[in-house]
């Protein structure tokens, strides 16, 4: 038997910005907030009907939760999440919009010539654009 991946979890210092930034991002959206604790989820997985079967509760997304930490981050992310544009969609200008909105380009010991583009989101967590891709 295995365990389905649920969330992954982000510590930071304004929760409800962060989770905010990530789901204007992802196309996620808000489903839970409180003072300590923020849950986005894509749009699509927020409209299904409930859980019924083994199979339809391992095709569920995977979800984001945002938790306040009172430190600041001090050392590069031991786990990030990367993101790939459709090949329908112009890589270039979704890294111009990331940047617009307070994404920042960070190095992290990447190759010159990677494939990926290595940003940090307004609070200093890391996260890759792939190259596009149709899979």
């Amino acid at each position: 038997m295995s365990l389905h991946w649920y969330s992954v979890v982000v510590d930071a210092h304004d929760i409800h910005s962060l989770a905010r930034w990530w789901a204007e991002t992802l196309d996620f959206m808000v489903i839970y907030e409180s003072a300590d604790e923020v849950v986005i989820v894509p749009q699509w997985a927020a409209e299904t009907p409930g859980i019924e079967t083994d199979a339809q509760w391992r095709r569920q997304p995977h979800g984001l939760v945002f938790v306040p930490v009172p430190e600041g981050k001090t050392v590069k992310n031991r786990l990030h999440i990367d993101l790939a544009p459709h090949l329908s969609q112009d890589r270039d200008a979704e890294i111009a919009a990331l940047l617009a909105r307070g994404a920042s380009l960070i190095d992290v010991g990447q190759p010159a010539d990677a494939s990926f583009t290595v940003l940090a989101d307004p609070e200093g967590n890391e996260f890759c654009v792939l190259s596009s891709r149709n899979r």
